[in-house]
């Protein structure tokens, strides 16, 4: 299948990330899922921690979204008319998320980031933009300055095909610094329309930042006159269901959101305050349209996976299970004197072959210990657990996974560190 798919596709794949150039072999073609699990085109069975890169918090296959997808698609799959499924996941999100008044549904995450920034663009009269290195706000051209995961499996920090005068309106800054951001806005001032951050970045490795930091930079932002975009297309509906903007209780004036709202169909959106989206066409000069925006079929399977999230306990459910698989296989490393250590923030996590406590930007990541995680990823697959092929990108854990799945998962991970650290 790989043989054919490189006849037809640049790479074999249809997304970088999908290769296995970083950790060696051929891509898994995976025929279906059921729960926790996936089974490849050779009848392989793997327990699954990519969840498609983090959208199926319930699992494949999860019974309330296959029926609702269901019923909807017997009824047609598009029609460029609004549809009551549009208002069931708008009011859905907005009567459940503080910090958002309106919505606007876009097809994917890439999108979405792009739609806010130009957005926040119309908003101020201003075309700069600040983003932080390792943060990726999708692969729209402003946004492909060191730009997380996949550029840096590749090895590359940018894309080609960028133009510089593009470039030059996008100001790269290291996380966690607030003094090249304070610099930076100084530099610039009245010229920058928006602050750019993965408030819980996850795209180059899991760079959990200090509150205060994220904190600090919501003040800036004000007091500049500068929009702040909390790009949530991983975080959101996936750490609660207000994301981090919830989690740390801080105000962004833009959301991006994506993966979880689609409960696995392609859906992004963008949320703001009615004052910031009554600038989005019709109502507004800011032009954004899109023939799949408010895809019927996708939006069904959004309302039926954002409907189990909000389920008492649901999160408290999904960080157990996360720490049932993490916590012995940390204890382990610990106890053997691994240089290796996984870092969580619910449902998320991230092998680090590293001694590091903290890891708050993309530069302290040694690209000399991805080795070690290409040996563990074929041991994994070898010990039937399936993780995303590169060291840089983040797994998840559903509500799918049951007690049984953690516990053998956990002890293939024991082994496969071993392994790797032979």
């Amino acid at each position: 299948m790989f043989e054919k798919a490189q006849s037809l596709f640049p790479g074999g794949v249809n997304s970088p990330v999908r290769a296995f150039q970083s950790v060696g072999g051929t891509p898994l073609f995976v025929d279906r899922g059921a729960g926790a699990h996936i089974w490849d085109a050779d009848g392989n069975e793997f327990i699954d921690f990519c969840c498609s890169w983090g959208p199926l918090i319930l699992g494949h296959a999860h019974p309330a979204v296959v029926e609702r997808v269901t019923a909807t698609l017997s009824n047609g799959t598009s029609f460029g008319t609004p549809t009551r499924l549009e208002n069931e996941l708008g009011e859905l999100i907005l009567s459940n998320h503080r910090y958002a008044e309106r919505i606007r549904f876009v097809s994917s995450g890439t999108e979405a980031a792009m739609s806010a920034i130009r957005l926040a663009r119309g908003v101020t009269g201003r075309d700069k933009i600040i983003k932080f290195d390792g943060c990726y706000h999708g692969h729209a051209d402003a946004l492909l300055v060191k730009a997380g995961s996949g550029l840096a499996t590749l090895g590359t920090s940018s894309s080609a095909g960028v133009p510089e005068a593009y470039a030059r309106e996008t100001l790269v800054l290291p996380l966690n610094d607030l003094d090249a951001l304070e610099g930076c806005v100084a530099t610039y001032k009245g010229q920058i329309a928006v602050v750019a951050i993965e408030p819980i970045p996850a795209n180059n490795g899991l760079l959990i930042q200090d509150p205060e930091f994220l904190r600090e930079v919501r003040r800036i932002c004000t007091r500049e006159g500068i929009l702040l975009l909390f790009d949530e297309v991983i975080s959101g509906f996936r750490v609660g269901f207000e994301g981090a903007a919830g989690l740390y209780d801080i105000q962004p004036d833009v959301l991006a959101f994506g993966k979880i709202i689609g409960g696995g169909l392609p859906v992004g959106a963008y949320a703001a305050s009615e004052e910031v989206m009554r600038h989005i066409a019709p109502t507004g000069p800011v032009y954004q349209a899109g023939t799949l925006s408010g895809n019927p079929v996708a939006m069904a399977a959004g309302v039926a996976q954002l409907s189990e999230c909000l389920k008492p306990g649901f999160y408290e459910a999904l960080d157990r299970k996360a720490a049932r698989l993490v916590d012995p296989v940390v204890a382990h490393a610990k106890a053997q004197g691994y240089s290796f250590n996984i870092f969580r923030r619910g449902s998320i996590f991230w092998l680090a072959f590293s001694d590091a406590i903290h890891i708050r930007r993309s530069d302290q990541i040694d690209s000399d210990s991805m080795a070690y995680f290409s040996t563990l990823h074929a041991a994994l697959l070898e010990r039937g657990i399936y993780l995303g092929p590169s060291g840089y990108e983040v797994g998840f854990v559903s509500a799918a996974h049951t007690d049984a799945d953690l516990d053998r998962a956990a002890q293939a991970f024991i082994e496969a560190l071993d392994v790797a650290f032979a």
